[in-house]
């Protein structure tokens, strides 16, 4: 079999409680089927509409000819460079398809000034641009696309040969690119961002970096049978139901790659899961760790460990180091669709829509209202090391020092909390930066996630308002001497991504979320933040 799961301890226990109900349910099969009143008469409307996944396998097989097709034709022109403009589901599912399968993808998928102007110098000349976006509208893919159109057109390149465009039928994006001569492809639009790593969105950008599609295809194709059968040893029944409804409840969910056979996919899990449950006060928090991460030994009673290994039945994996946790193994494709499966199963037993994300657009609403006023930036509470502070008042007033905040946002968290540290900076320059999550996670005593932002606003930003009140929120942005202006737009790059920042943080703070701002001086010298946090 192309999956194979092993679960232990109260995920066994959890199993073996509820599965019984879901074949009774007949809950694989209704899925298959596509079955829009699963989850609850409230979530119907959105569900009849988002349940196309299911079948995205059979449906994309039609797109690999053209995709391999628009490959070929490329690299005969001396393009054999693709970078993708997309954000949330539209980057992070061929991230870790190409990164699996050993393939360059450049993905563009933030609004840092430096990081879109070091895209821009990579190989323009033999580079093509994949521009994907569900809804047509999105900001960041937007403004990507028109900085990159305007860059072809000024090294004498016809934008129109570079650039390829996925959407939904009939979206904006869709109509301009038609009307103006783009090679555009259309995803089905039945399927929502976080579930269509398998459809035109997937596919499109790792075909033209040079994936085996087909392969990936057939990888999902060899588990959808057993996926689509009422049956005990149905994998995405077992895996939803071992990480939904452990009792007590086991709300936050430690995935470690322990193996290097699929890269990245615990970022893509992390998107699915997160917007997925984290709503109406409820769902699952992913937690992205490293084999030696804090929380893989702490033992805290509300995580539970899924780990991804190359065989889920090597006896040498079990005994009592690893009881408890769930191992999962299989192919990237059997992968993708058993946990868009499972993930669906958690949001019934959770009694939650999977298929919307409702405060998704709170952020995007104060970014807007941010980039059209662009009122003078907050002063600072205090500058400390040339790091400017500010954040909740209650954390940040009658402190002096970054630490002092440090410490006393770490005060603020509750015994069943979380940190989330969220990075507005170019990771390219500091990809250090990320290790600032096992420092943390040391200190706190708590889970500890970490996100560039913006992408992580298209993945755990939903749960970060809708879930649980359990978070605090220690934010990084930068004051850059490098800025780009967006073709047509009256912001640049760099007030875009310091109105996003701030608009989060707004929104958090109106949901009673402690938050902290720590903006770093221009350069790549994290010594004083470091220092600060350790």
């Amino acid at each position: 079999m192309s999956f194979e799961i092993h679960v232990s301890g109260d995920a066994a226990a959890a199993v073996e409680a509820t599965l019984p109900q879901l074949l009774d349910d007949h809950v694989a099969s209704r899925i298959t089927s596509q079955d829009p009143t699963l989850w609850g008469p409230e979530a119907e409307d959105e569900s009849a509409k988002r349940l196309g996944w299911t079948e995205a396998v059979a449906v994309s097989r039609a797109l690999v000819p053209e995709i391999t097709a628009l490959r070929d034709e490329l690299r005969a022109q001396g393009v054999d460079h693709i970078v993708l403009a997309g954000m949330g589901g539209s980057s992070l599912a061929p991230e870790v398809i190409t990164r699996t399968a050993g393939a360059e993808l450049t993905v563009l998928d933030s609004t840092a000034p430096g990081q879109v102007i070091a895209a821009l110098g990579d190989r323009l000349a033999t580079s093509a641009l994949v521009v994907s976006s569900k809804s047509g509208s999105t900001v960041e893919t937007d403004s990507q696309r028109r900085v990159y159109a305007q860059a072809f057109t000024e090294a004498g390149i016809d934008p129109r040969q570079r650039i390829v465009v996925v959407t939904d039928p009939g979206s904006p994006l869709d109509v301009q690119s038609r009307e103006g001569g783009f090679r555009v492809f259309n995803a089905d639009p039945n399927v929502g961002g976080r579930y269509s790593a398998l459809t035109a969105f997937g596919l499109v950008p790792s075909g033209l970096a040079g994936v085996d599609i087909t392969e990936l295809l057939d990888e999902a194709d060899a588990i959808s049978l057993p996926l689509a059968i009422d049956d005990a040893a149905n994998p995405g029944l077992v895996l939803g139901a071992a990480i939904a409804a452990t009792s007590p409840r086991r709300d936050k969910l430690g995935i470690v790659a322990d193996g290097t056979h699929i890269v990245g996919f615990a970022d893509w899990a992390e998107q699915l899961i997160a917007e997925s449950t984290g709503k109406i006060g409820t769902g699952i928090l992913p937690v992205v760790l490293d084999t030696l991460s804090t929380e893989v030994e702490a033992g805290y009673p509300d995580v539970q460990i899924v780990r991804l290994v190359e065989d889920a039945n090597a006896r040498h994996l079990f005994g009592e180091k690893h009881e408890g946790e769930i191992h999962v193994s299989g192919t990237l494709g059997a992968q993708l669709l058993v946990w868009e499966y499972a993930v669906a199963v958690a949001g019934r037993l959770l009694g939650i829509n999977p298929f919307d994300q409702p405060d998704v657009e709170s952020a995007k609403v104060a970014t807007r209202g941010l980039l059209d006023a662009r009122p003078e930036p907050v002063a600072p509470a205090f500058t400390d090391g040339g790091i400017e502070v500010r954040g909740t008042a209650a954390v940040v007033d009658g402190r002096t020092t970054v630490a002092e905040v440090v410490t006393a946002l770490l005060e603020q968290l509750p015994e069943d909390g979380y940190l989330s540290v969220q990075a507005y900076v170019d990771r390219l320059a500091l990809p250090q930066l990320d290790g600032i999550r096992n420092l943390l996670a040391a200190r706190a005593g708590r889970p500890v996630t970490f996100g560039w932002g913006p992408r992580f606003l298209h993945s755990t930003g939903q749960y970060h308002k809708g879930g649980p009140a359990t978070g605090v929120f220690l934010q990084i942005t930068q004051s850059s001497a490098a800025d780009l202006a967006i073709p047509e737009r009256p912001f640049t790059f760099g007030q875009l991504i310091q109105a996003q920042a701030a608009g989060d943080a707004s929104v958090l703070a109106e949901h009673g979320r402690p938050v902290v701002t720590l903006t770093l001086p221009d350069g790549d010298d994290l010594t004083a933040l470091f220092s600060a946090v350790d």
